[in-house]
């Protein structure tokens, strides 16, 4: 059985196309509609039988594990979650690891104990040998990270290119001197997008300055306390990439107390595309992350294995650039006074 991923291909359209195609929801052009159901009949594509079959043998619903309740990244992907599932009859049960191996295991028994059928793990501090050991027993979808052993079991998002893109567009504008906000470094997605970077001043010649690289843990703050320690190391940056949008919204705080404009003095690239990027002015550049598309193959992929099929190869997501307002091409002089 094909996914939705493996449909779009096939028409030409994004996986959202499909799905709004399939929902009804949103008005498509003719042309495109019927394109889109010229494949969806040509390749038997029919996620409502799987959700037939995992509504009929359930016992509790589905699981997630999460690292975290809070914050805007986590809220689209148990949005998508819950209404994918909600289609077919079964419910989300959620519970949180907080970023600990303990709490994360506590929270995969709870889920279990609860008699779900399956799991969609969003897990930062489990091994990748624990999550490949779970999946022997338990049907498994492990989101925003790959797991070698169970690639097919994986849904994530090919961060070193995210990366790659944010720092070739500053590089594109002239800049030379840029700095990097990391998220924790242990984690997959964080090292994915500094080793884009690192790739994209690389392939330029551009020397790196390992005191512009400063991590934090993808919050507000930690984006707030970065750019404050880059100030005070007063290292000779134009630009920033940032790990997400949370750290880029805090380093643009921290520029407008200390007195400098965005992008005037400084450019700067967050991650995610988050509703904030939108808002914010100047309007934040950003990469998009398709968090949507992938928490409903996700969702599809676990309704497969509780079906009883097995699971295509799976491929990350590709993100894309969203030009904004807070890149400009680099000034003749230094960021610092």
């Amino acid at each position: 059985m094909p996914t939705i991923r493996e449909v779009a291909a096939s028409a030409g359209v994004s996986p959202a196309t499909v799905s709004r195609v399939m929902k009804g929801e949103v008005p498509v052009n003719a042309e495109t509609r019927a394109r889109v159901e010229a494949a969806i009949e040509a390749m038997g594509y029919a996620p409502n039988a799987f959700a037939r079959s995992l509504a009929s043998n359930r016992l509790g619903g589905v699981g997630l594990v999460i690292s975290h309740l809070a914050g805007p990244f986590m809220g689209r992907v148990m949005m998508t979650l819950e209404a994918t599932l909600r289609r077919a009859n079964v419910s989300l049960l959620v519970a949180s690891g907080g970023g600990e191996v303990e709490r994360e295991r506590d929270a995969v028994d709870f889920l279990r104990g609860r008699r779900c059928d399956g799991l969609i793990v969003h897990a930062n501090a489990l091994s990748d040998a624990a999550l490949a050991t779970l999946a022997t027993t338990t049907p498994l979808v492990v989101f925003n990270r790959r797991v070698l052993e169970i690639e097919a079991h994986c849904i994530d998002l090919d961060n070193e290119y995210g990366g790659y893109l944010a720092t070739r567009h500053l590089v594109d504008q002239g800049h030379r001197h840029i700095a990097c906000l990391t998220g924790p470094l242990h984690q997959q997605d964080a090292a994915g997008r500094l080793a884009g970077y690192r790739r994209a001043l690389s392939e330029q010649g551009i020397a790196i300055d390992e005191q512009a690289l400063i991590e934090g843990d993808f919050t507000e703050r930690s984006g707030e306390k970065g750019m404050i320690d880059l100030l005070t190391r007063e290292v000779p940056v134009t630009a920033v990439v940032a790990g997400n949008d949370d750290m880029a919204l805090g380093a643009m705080s921290v520029l407008r107390a200390q007195g400098y404009s965005v992008p005037r003095d400084m450019s700067l690239v967050g991650y995610d595309n988050e509703a904030c990027a939108r808002h914010v002015v100047p309007g934040l550049t950003t990469i998009h992350a398709p968090l949507e598309e992938m928490a409903q193959e996700a969702a599809e992929r676990l309704i497969r294995l509780v079906a009883g099929a097995s699971l295509p190869p799976s491929t990350p997501f590709t993100p894309t650039l969203i030009e904004r307002g807070t890149v400009g091409p680099v000034r003749d002089r230094s960021l610092l006074r």
